[in-house]
């Protein structure tokens, strides 16, 4: 978390609850008109994700998902 996020929380903090509410609404909207669908990264997102690919992550569709339950089958142990 940021310093700034983290001042924000703090100064929120010091606000009566209706306020918290509205602050909270308000940042909920500049939110929404920057990443209407929630598809950015923050950037520990981002770094986050990029340590997943390049540590043995696979792409779904490398999968093949309709031989998936023999390909398990034969390789757990019962």
């Amino acid at each position: 978390m940021s310093q700034v996020v983290k001042e924000a929380a703090q100064m929120m903090e010091l606000l009566p609850e209706a306020d918290q509410r509205f602050a909270c609404e308000f940042i909920r909207k500049l939110v929404l008109a920057w990443d209407p669908d929630f598809t950015k990264l923050t950037p520990d997102e981002a770094k986050r994700l990029e340590k997943a690919e390049n540590s043995g992550f696979v792409d779904e569709t490398d999968v093949d998902w309709e031989n998936l339950g023999v390909w398990v089958k034969n390789h757990t142990a019962e």
